[in-house]
Formats: structure tokens, C-alpha cells, sequence
């Protein structure tokens, strides 16, 4: 199954969406999920050009590289949604539209070892906190401007699923560019 999640559609796509993401992951341990991301891109783009991590699978869809500097502001986004909700009450979550993120950060245009670097950090940060969460850290909620209340735990299955969905991506534009 290839997964999309346009901004335009976010809202009416939303149910689907996070049922897709959390049926990925299945029972598997978020956190676990997320730790293995960064061990799984060093030995999955060992010895690929970078010219071959810039192609785009196809027009108008993102290269690897664009992926990886996806899930790296999606850390971003989700480190700060987390934050937000563990210090204040019921925060309202925005959306983003990861489209016009790409284009207008210049996805395209960033060296991989920035896209890279970018992840390596934002997750290591992440995860030390995340890993740290009580139970009734886990529980509290924030409310997503597209999909309702949300708590923390899970947000963290939704990053986790995430995370799959864009191995699963990655693995498919490597192979289409053969």
C-alpha cells in the first residue's frame, strides 16, 4: 500500500490516515520502532550515490533524500506537539502542510549529511525525552487541528508507524531506480 497524506485533504483523510499508520505498526513498541530508524538508513544507503538518493521515485514525488529531510522536521514537529502538550492543558496542534514544507525549505537542494544530521539530533533528543514519559505523561492530550484530541502516547505510535511507512518508501524509490 502506498500512503499519502496531502494537506488539502488532510482533515477528511484523517481517519484513514492514523488507522493505516497504527495498523502498520501493529504491537510493536513505538519507541523501538523510532530508535531503529537511523541504524536502518546508515546500512540501507551504504554505498548509493547521492545523485540516486536525489531521484525522485517519480514526477512530482519526493527523492530519498527528501524523505529523510521529511522525517526529520516531522521529528521537529512532533518534538514540539509533545512539548506543548506535557506543559500546557489542552493545547491546540497545528497542521503543517509537508508539501509546501518541501518545496519551500528546498528539500531538494539539502546535502544529505544536513538531512542527516538534522534527524540524527532531533530523534536522539526525542527519544531521551520520550523514553522518560510516566504513564500519565503518556495520557495527556492536546487537540490536532485536523484530527481532535490526541494524547501523547498516541502521537508517539503515530510517529512510529511513520517511521515504517517511510522505510517502506525509501525501499521503493531505491528499487525503481535501479
Amino acid at each position: 500500500m502506498t500512503f499519502s497524506n496531502p494537506a488539502g485533504n488532510a482533515a477528511a483523510a484523517a481517519n484513514t490516515y492514523v488507522r493505516a499508520l497504527l495498523d502498520l505498526l501493529g504491537t510493536r513498541d513505538p519507541l523501538e520502532v523510532m530508535a531503529e530508524l537511523l541504524p536502518w538508513l546508515e546500512a540501507r544507503l551504504r554505498g548509493i550515490a547521492e545523485p540516486v538518493l536525489r531521484r525522485p521515485e517519480a514526477p512530482g514525488k519526493w527523492s530519498v533524500l527528501q524523505v529523510i529531510h521529511h522525517l526529520a522536521d516531522s521529528d521537529l514537529v512532533a518534538g514540539y506537539r509533545i512539548r506543548m502538550i506535557l506543559t500546557q492543558d489542552q493545547p491546540l496542534l497545528p497542521g503543517y502542510d509537508q508539501d509546501r514544507w518541501a518545496t519551500e525549505f528546498q528539500y531538494q537542494y539539502t546535502p544529505l549529511s544536513l538531512a542527516l544530521g538534522q534527524l540524527r539530533g532531533l530523534r536522539a533528543a526525542n527519544l531521551h525525552l520520550w523514553k522518560q514519559l510516566t504513564p500519565q505523561q503518556l495520557d495527556r492530550a492536546g487537540m490536532h487541528a485536523e484530527r481532535g484530541p490526541e494524547s501523547v502516547g498516541h502521537l508517539l505510535r503515530l510517529m512510529g508507524g511513520h517511521d515504517l511507512v517511510h522505510r517502506r518508501q525509501i525501499e521503493r524509490i531505491l528499487s525503481s531506480s535501479r
